[in-house]
């Protein structure tokens, strides 16, 4: 039997500026071959769960990466770590179109991309499937009646969660200390525990600075990295 449609408000950007030739061929060429199937509800009404062995060639670690942006670190991690399989979800066009471009030029070949919300990837994924989440420069909603639209919420973290493998790595970066105050309230409720917290110069060994980093120091607002492991 089909499951009644969840109704959820997105409130990011899914267009922005006009894009160039080169970024149109990417998304006409090279984003369905990429692209997830499945995730979709059209594609998948019933929410079967996705047969998370048949991404890849051969049985790997997953990664997901929450809001790839223009696609720096998530390539850069995949041309890493190619024994790693890894989804990127963005449901803004533009970046999408930077990744497609950065995937071409590196020639890697470990990647999935979910053009949309994360939570579709979420309800599609079995359980405790996932080895390893980032969350990189997420959007701040700094306006306190927009908390609530962040990811460091119930509604996302529960799911978040419920994929994640015992002892699985979540990592979070962000340059908006009231970002880092809710992170640190809501993600151990969610069945968390942090391991690390620390700030500019002090990142992950595999880390890349991505452009909203960049911008952010540009403008004096320091960075913080804090990881978590889930519980269980």
């Amino acid at each position: 039997m089909t499951e009644p449609r969840i109704r959820r408000n997105f409130y990011g950007r899914v267009h922005g500026k006009t894009l160039r030739a080169s970024q149109k061929d990417y998304l006409e060429n090279d984003l369905e071959a990429l692209r997830l199937q499945g995730v979709v509800r059209e594609e998948n009404p019933e929410r079967t769960p996705l047969d998370v062995a048949a991404l890849f060639p051969t049985p790997r670690p997953l990664w997901v990466e929450v809001g790839f942006g223009g696609g720096e670190h998530l390539v850069h991690m995949a041309a890493r770590y190619p024994q790693v399989g890894i989804i990127g979800c963005e449901p803004f066009v533009n970046g999408i179109a930077m990744l497609l471009g950065k995937i071409r030029q590196a020639g890697v070949t470990n990647l999935c991309i979910h053009p949309g919300d994360v939570r579709d990837l979420f309800d599609v994924l079995p359980t405790a499937c996932v080895d390893k989440v980032f969350l990189n420069y997420p959007d701040p909603w700094p306006k306190a009646r927009h908390h609530r639209r962040r990811f460091v919420t119930p509604g996302y973290l529960e799911l978040l969660a419920r994929v994640m493998k015992p002892g699985a790595e979540f990592r979070v970066a962000t340059d908006i200390p009231d970002y880092v105050r809710q992170t640190l309230e809501e993600v151990p409720v969610a069945g968390f525990e942090l391991i690390a917290q620390t700030g500019e110069g002090a990142a992950w060994d595999d880390w890349i600075s991505t452009r909203y980093e960049q911008k952010a120091l540009r403008e004096g607002r320091a960075p913080h990295y804090l990881t978590f492991r889930r519980l269980g």
